[in-house]
């Protein structure tokens, strides 16, 4: 069984056949999807489509690229939301600095970030972290104001460097497509050092179709080639990878 960690079905890419994606991934052995809001609208979405779907589960937050819309209510809207049994993590919030140049703006993001970690915190829920270029922040923030909380890195695209640091805080790393493309860069090493417990596979669809499906709209099903792109630099079998990411998957969402 595989357990897609991340993704987002309630996205318009899905609007027309949602229904057969869902089919494809449980044809697929992909039993289970954790689908997350990037903004007030689609945590809404999404936990619907949760109560909605036996096999969805939901996280809600706001997205370092969503920060308007956050407001000083946000958190309670996204604490009411989390009341459902189906929601199962706040997320996803972090930081995003690739387009966002401006220092205040990127300082708006963090005071966001910290606010959605708290908002964790009173609801004892775990949290999907999102870092694009801004792994320097989002690791001093971790350390300093999640040192309590559980969670992932999702996407993972740091340095092995930066990787050990996280496990230390027994945070884990999501893996999607990128580790299959030739640039992938350092995520190969960082994957073949990760502690079996500290690993996720998902997909982020529609985004990030991973080989042989790259340049095509991304669904939970290609979650499969994730794994097998995992066992082959870990020197596992698919089996086992699709065994132990799961596990991680239940023990961090609860699901």
């Amino acid at each position: 069984m595989f357990i897609d960690t991340h993704c987002h079905l309630e996205d318009e890419n899905f609007f027309t056949d949602r229904a057969d994606v869902l089919q494809r991934a449980k044809a697929a052995g992909v039993e289970q999807i954790i689908n997350f809001g990037s903004t007030f609208q689609s945590s809404v979405a999404v936990s619907e489509l949760a109560k909605n779907f036996p096999q969805l589960f939901a996280g809600v937050g706001i997205h370092p690229e969503e920060i308007d819309d956050f407001n000083a209510d946000t958190c309670n809207r996204l604490a009411e939301l989390a009341a459902s049994e189906k929601v199962v993590a706040v997320g996803e919030i972090g930081l995003d600095y690739h387009w966002e140049k401006d220092a205040d703006r990127r300082l708006v993001q963090q005071k966001v970030f910290i606010a959605q970690l708290d908002l964790a915190r009173q609801l004892n829920l775990p949290v999907c972290v999102h870092d694009r270029d801004a792994h320097a922040d989002t690791l001093r923030i971790l350390q300093t104001e999640a040192r309590d909380l559980r969670g992932v890195l999702h996407c993972y695209s740091g340095s092995p460097e930066t990787a050990r640091e996280v496990w230390k805080l027994g945070w884990l790393i999501g893996v999607d497509g990128p580790l299959t493309f030739k640039n992938s860069a350092k995520l190969p090493e960082v994957v073949k050092a990760a502690p079996r417990d500290m690993l996720l596979i998902e997909t982020d669809a529609p985004y990030l179709a991973p080989v042989p499906h790259r340049g095509k709209r991304n669904e939970p099903a290609f979650v499969v080639e994730v794994a097998k792109k995992l066992a082959t630099l870990r020197n596992e079998s698919v089996e086992e990878v699709a065994a132990y990411t799961a596990a991680n998957a239940r023990r961090l969402y609860g699901i």
